[in-house]
């Protein structure tokens, strides 16, 4: 960019990270559209979690029956129940008349092999139909968190359009990159992970300490030990290792920002010798990744592990009083076996939801970032009602134009121009003078600070974006093309041509005489960089582009800086077939390029010195003089002002 606009930087660093609360909060918000469904999940959770629950107590009561068959086999055949345990208090094993007490068997009858038969099946049946109701839960869900995605980056990619160019010259192409790529399918992996899972856990959780209380209030106090802890160990090591996430993410974004630049200017690397500061820089930004992955991970790895020994405590805690319950005839065997298989259901689900505290974090902190995108302050917002002028209309002035990036540094002041309708307006004057800011004003990537800038008349303020850059075609230094063939990138300003239009832009552009030299003519596949064609080549097919759609402004940055001097030519004579009755601006450094257009004006510091004719700026012999003459003189003498260039024969 000509101008002392802003280049490409990092974002300020010292940003602050919403906090996880809020953040899960907005996230979860992004699923507002789908609550009905949310609902059904919800519903198939309870139902699902229910059945799994109630699995354990019936098993229970499969032990009690396999139990008490193998007691009864231990007792004389023809006695009753209250017979035994009468003769057993009576020798003095009140101990075991209490256990006996609390099972119902028949002396001698054995297991009970048709009621266990039926408590199996029961217990088949619940699980199958837990099953299914959690399949179906995950299908439903799976679908909710797909849309929510497919919502969020859809509100990304709009969000891009509608950011202001300055916030693409504050970010490196790499962290957008990073943020619309990476990020957001970050935050899918996590709601596609956790969600489910969460609200199973949290139901699970429910439904047996529920189950818990009911078989031993004194055991469900036990279990209840580890909720605390768990508590305190998550909340602990979570706002650690958040941080460390929030980093991670931020780092990978500037290494893939190094990434990016380094292997799109890899030839320029090569060329300067720069590969081992290259190596340097990927290395520490590639190690501050490590780093931050590292801790992120490793604290979050903590949580898992921590919960798993606490459960493993009340697991022993609840063996041995279990056991005293039931020596005590307080409880049967049966329900301290479903009291066992609760703890564990109990505990497993609160060391999921620990475990999944670092995806969780993760996916907090690339929401964030996703987040911070959305909020950026966008352009202002196209006028309501907007006005319009005439198709042909390609009169354009300035009027007490004043512009600045930055409000400390001045660029543009009081600047007055008028482009008559057909005219050639060329630009010219020394690196940092304004001339792309100009382009800029113009198409309304920045809007003016002071003053007007009028077409047909009309404040182009007061007409959509869309309108103004409609009529305006633009070819760059820079060129730019697609992954896609030649015939669909020169068709990308008129996307309704026809073949024989393509064909006679391409023709007046001069890419029809090297097209045909291409395996697949104009079906020819370019890639993303277009490495298969010249610079020059890509140059060309860029002002076919400009001459298929037919606008009634144009604008030419430095448009045939990259082709031969042959070619040069043959476009300049194409342009001058394009300009007729249309308004061009000429961004030019080869003065030679220029001398016949109808008003050439010479920029310093962004403001006018002199405009007027070829001929007649040289023979003020100003400014333009000197720009004229510096591109023709010899190398200047060390003691020589190479501000002030001597002429040819001077």
């Amino acid at each position: 960019m000509s101008g002392p606009g802003p280049g490409p930087r990092v974002m300020a660093p010292g940003q602050k990270a919403q906090n996880f609360g809020p953040s899960a909060k907005r996230l979860l918000g992004e699923l507002r559209t789908d609550v009905p469904q949310l609902i059904m999940v919800l519903l198939l959770g309870v139902l699902s979690v229910a059945l799994t629950v109630m699995g354990p107590k019936i098993l229970g009561e499969a032990t009690n029956v396999v139990f008490a068959g193998f007691i009864s086999l231990q007792m004389p055949e023809g006695a009753t129940q209250q017979q035994v345990i009468d003769q057993l208090i009576a020798s003095g094993n009140q101990q075991q008349a209490d256990m006996l007490a609390a099972m119902e068997f028949t002396p001698g009858a054995g297991v009970d092999f048709g009621h266990l038969g039926g408590i199996i099946l029961a217990v088949i049946v619940i699980y199958v139909l837990g099953s299914i109701f959690g399949w179906l839960q995950g299908l439903i869900l799976n679908g909710i968190v797909q849309r929510a995605m497919h919502r969020l980056r859809m509100r990304v990619e709009e969000k891009i359009h509608r950011l202001p160019l300055s916030y693409f010259d504050k970010v490196q192409r790499g962290e957008l990159l990073s943020r619309v790529t990476n990020d957001v399918d970050n935050i899918g992996q996590t709601m596609q992970q956790t969600l489910s899972q969460v609200v199973i856990s949290l139901l699970t959780v429910i439904g047996v300490l529920i189950m818990m209380f009911v078989i031993s209030p004194l055991l469900a106090v036990i279990a209840l030990v580890t909720i605390p802890l768990t508590l305190v160990i998550t909340v602990v090591i979570a706002k650690r290792s958040q941080k460390l996430f929030v980093a991670q993410w931020k780092a990978t974004g500037v290494l893939n920002a190094r990434v990016e630049e380094t292997f799109s200017g890899h030839a320029v690397v090569k060329v300067f010798g720069h590969q081992a500061e290259a190596e340097a820089d990927f290395r520490t930004e590639n190690d501050e990744v490590y780093r931050a992955s590292f801790g992120a991970q490793f604290l979050s790895g903590i949580i898992m592990p921590a919960m798993m020994f606490i459960g493993n405590l009340v697991y022993v805690a609840i063996a041995v009083v279990g056991g005293l319950q039931v020596a005590g005839g307080l409880m049967s065997i049966g329900d301290v076996q479903a009291f066992i298989q609760y703890s564990r259901q109990f505990t497993q689900p609160l060391s999921q939801l620990g475990s999944m505290a670092n995806l969780l974090q993760s996916g907090i902190a690339s929401a964030e970032r996703v987040f911070e995108l959305l909020d950026e302050d966008e352009q202002t917002p196209d006028p309501e009602p907007s006005e319009t002028v005439s198709e042909i209309e390609g009169h354009l002035s300035f009027d007490g134009v004043s512009f600045r990036y930055t409000p400390d540094t001045p660029l543009i002041d009081d600047l007055s121009l008028e482009a008559r309708q057909g005219s050639t307006v060329a630009i010219v004057g020394p690196t940092g003078a304004g001339k792309t800011t100009l382009v800029n004003l113009i198409m309304r990537f920045y809007d003016v600070d002071e003053g007007t800038i009028a077409l047909g008349g009309l404040d182009t303020r007061r007409m959509t974006r869309q309108d103004l850059r409609s009529r305006t075609g633009m070819v760059l230094q820079d060129t730019w093309l697609f992954a896609g063939t030649i015939r669909e990138n020169i068709a990308y300003g008129c996307p309704d041509a026809t073949e024989e239009e393509i064909v006679a832009a391409a023709t007046a552009a001069y890419v029809d005489r090297f097209v045909h030299a291409l395996p697949d003519g104009y079906d020819t596949e370019l890639d993303d960089e277009a490495t298969n064609l010249s610079v020059g080549e890509r140059q060309l097919v860029t002002i076919a582009r400009a001459f298929l759609a037919d606008p009634r402004l144009l604008i030419l940055d430095e448009a045939t800086s990259s082709v031969d001097t042959r070619t040069e030519l043959l476009i300049q004579r194409a342009m001058s077939r394009l300009r007729e009755d249309r308004t061009a601006f000429v961004i030019a450094h080869r003065l030679s390029t220029i001398r016949d257009a109808d008003l050439i004006l010479v920029m310093e510091n962004g403001a006018i010195v002199e405009q007027g004719a070829h001929d007649e700026l040289l023979a003020a012999r100003g400014a333009y003089w000197r720009l004229y003459n510096a591109q023709f003189e010899a190398p200047a003498d060390e003691d020589q002002d190479p501000a002030l260039p001597v002429a040819p024969g001077q």
